[in-house]
């Protein structure tokens, strides 16, 4: 997984008033969800946060609030309903012990066996959710398709990773090659 560095500063009033008056400030408020201990809450600047949301990229952040740092990944982005603009963001601080769960992005590599004969591959889901430890959650999930054939799917259950455990639903199509007019074409001469 990638780092991301990124430097906050601790606040102390909360609430709807001090939350807006940092919003009003280019800053965005924050909170470190730091499992068990008390949660730290802090403002970042507003476009220090852009390479790590608007990123298909997953990211461990290295996070430095008045000169303590934490290691913590994205838990929540609150946005605006109309204008898109961030108003608050969650972190949860990772433990090297402690197992977490993250939706990591899938990339299909070969060409599907049903592709060949004509049909199209369908990816139904973009990320998976995986549970295990920080270092061992890769940044990316490969999924070999080529023995995937016409009107077959993979489900997330079929599916085995090292080191991690997949926790979306295993019903759950991942992807699947559908049949097209030319590949039912094919079937009917």
């Amino acid at each position: 997984m990638k780092t991301f560095e990124l430097a906050g500063t601790a606040r102390t009033e909360l609430g709807k008033k001090a939350a807006k008056a940092i919003r009003q400030n280019e800053s965005i408020p924050c909170v470190l969800y730091a499992g068990g201990q008390e949660n730290i809450n802090f403002t970042v600047a507003e476009n220090s946060v852009r390479k790590l949301i608007y990123t298909p990229n997953i990211y461990q952040v290295k996070l430095t609030i008045d000169g303590k740092n934490f290691d913590a990944v994205l838990k929540e982005i609150q946005f605006h309903p109309v204008t898109d603009k961030i108003l608050h963001i969650d972190f949860l601080a990772v433990d090297d012990k402690k197992p977490i769960v993250f939706a990591v992005p899938i990339r299909t590599e070969g060409l599907a066996a049903g592709v060949k004969a004509g049909g199209k591959l369908k990816v139904e889901l973009r990320k998976l959710k995986v549970k295990g430890l920080c270092k061992d959650i890769p940044e990316v999930l490969v999924i070999n398709v080529e023995a995937l054939e016409l009107g077959k799917a993979i489900k997330a259950g079929d599916l085995k990773f090292d080191n991690i455990e997949i926790v979306t639903n295993k019903n759950n199509v991942v992807a699947s090659v559908l049949a097209t007019r030319a590949s039912r074409g094919a079937d009917n001469k």
